[in-house]
């Protein structure tokens, strides 16, 4: 990689779905994979149908990504390995410090996982158009893969329609990646909300929003033209995530007797996906035809009496910028940011956003069950939920500090006892409050789980040089 120009994109080298979710590609399956014989699996390797960046409208897509496990069992060298961050190291589920920052105890300990207590090798994402994941997928676990690797599990997928099993649109809000550098993070502070984020954040080998370039291995020299093996690439996030629609809208029915607007408080956005908040503001990075969905920010709504402010997608990205709060002139600035006038202890509490974004790209799972059909005596009980996936740059700083300071914090906001609503762990808290007009908030205790982790692990997505490096096919 000597000479490549660090300010180009290479989409070429990059696995597609860095760049797209393959959200036509509606059929998808994920494998989670052991080695059973090494140099088989890097025999596979070298030569995996890997579907790249550049490659568009595709009718179908191969994707491929290992945890540091798979790199031992590949026999990558320890000290190329050590060049991976501490977290993707450590892995999900082997630290009892990380379980409990992640909110993996109680139920959803490690120990009751179905897969990921063990940490797996290899994660196989496959993508096609309807009617055509059969045949990708016999095509891909041809008999060179079946002597290479030993499936752990087959995570299928079930296209609802851009809905998730609890009823609600999902997928609304993405952030914008800046593929084109329209904007120099790092030169100066970037003081309001925007939705246009660096392409550093979620691709190692950029500058992120610092300005600077997140820590990644190289192979025998520091020197960032060369021997970059994590160029191109990105932690990947997978867990299993089982939804209990019937615990949720049942809940949903007997505290209020709107329950679907009971329920949007919660989640904290409409079923169809708009928000609760007052949308239309002219955002960077927000697109003029998705204002009506995403041009808002939470500014005009501190007390939360809109959208109330442990909702889950409130707590998930809280739209702030470096200077939270409304607009304010140049003087009110400088004073805000020296914290005179004791600055409001939400402030304190909620970091900036655009340090903090997520590239989801999950699927749902099992059968659908309607919010009518849920509340009834008889209801069937399918199992339904989310493989959830997202990609990042920095584990700890991106996923890990969503999951911990907002989602899985009961001081969120200065909240107190509340963790998320819908995927918090009951066993750490189990209240859920909606602001009044008159200051009074209406707090609603005892909420049963709603969302359960079956299983998970961290996986790094390489860039396609990287991949065939691990398989021992070709150096950098």
């Amino acid at each position: 990689m000597a000479g490549v120009d660090m300010s180009a994109v290479e989409f070429s080298d990059m696995q597609g779905l860095l760049y797209t979710g393959y959200g036509n590609l509606t059929d998808a399956c994920f494998l989670v994979l052991t080695i059973a014989a090494p140099e088989a699996a890097r025999a596979w390797l070298a030569t995996a149908p890997v579907t790249t960046a550049d490659q568009r409208d595709v009718a179908a897509a191969v994707q491929v990504a290992l945890t540091s496990a798979g790199m031992h069992a590949l026999g990558v060298s320890q000290a190329v390995i050590d060049g991976f961050s501490a977290e993707f190291l450590g892995g999900m589920a082997g630290q009892e410090s990380r379980s409990r920052r992640l909110g993996d105890v109680g139920i959803n300990a490690p120990s009751r996982w179905e897969w990921g207590a063990v940490p797996p090798h290899a994660l196989l994402l496959l993508y096609a158009k309807p009617g055509a994941l059969a045949s990708l997928r016999q095509s891909v676990e041809t008999t060179a893969f079946a002597k290479a690797f030993t499936t752990l599990r087959v995570l299928d997928t079930t296209d609802m329609g851009g809905y998730e099993p609890f009823g609600f649109k999902d997928g609304v809000s993405q952030p914008h990646i800046d593929w084109h550098g329209d904007r120099t993070p790092g030169e100066e502070a970037i003081l309001p909300y925007g939705n246009l984020i660096s392409v550093g954040e979620f691709v190692l080998g950029y500058p992120n929003e610092y300005g600077q370039y997140t820590d990644r291995p190289f192979v025998g020299t520091a020197d960032p033209k060369c021997q970059d093996l994590g160029r191109n690439g990105s932690y990947l996030v997978l867990r299993e995530l089982h939804q209990d629609v019937r615990a949720f809208w049942r809940f949903a029915a007997s505290q209020a007797a709107e329950a679907t607007t009971f329920a949007e408080s919660m989640v904290g956005r409409r079923r169809d996906g708009a928000p609760l908040e007052e949308a239309g503001v002219a955002i960077q990075g927000v697109a003029a035809d998705d204002l009506a969905r995403n041009g808002f920010t939470y500014a005009a709504d501190t007390a939360g009496l809109r959208c109330p402010v442990g909702a889950h997608v409130r707590r998930a990205n809280p739209r702030t910028g470096d200077i939270p709060g409304a607009p304010l002139g140049t003087l009110a600035t400088l004073v805000k940011m020296l914290g005179i006038f004791q600055p409001d202890l939400r402030d304190d509490l909620i970091a900036a956003s655009r340090f903090h974004r997520l590239l989801r790209r999950g699927r749902e799972f099992g059968v659908q069950l309607s919010p009518e059909a849920a509340v009834r005596p008889d209801a069937p009980d399918p199992q339904a939920g989310l493989h959830f996936i997202c990609l990042n740059a920095n584990i700890a700083r991106q996923f890990e500090f969503i999951q911990n300071a907002w989602l899985s914090s009961g001081k969120f906001a200065g909240l107190g006892d509340e963790s998320d609503p819908l995927t918090g762990n009951r066993d750490t808290a189990d209240a859920f409050s909606v602001p009044q007009p008159n200051g009074v908030r209406r707090r609603f205790a005892a909420m049963p789980p709603f969302v359960t982790v079956a299983g998970g692990a961290y996986f790094f997505l390489p860039g396609v040089r990287a991949l065939r490096y691990f398989a021992g096919a070709a150096p950098l």
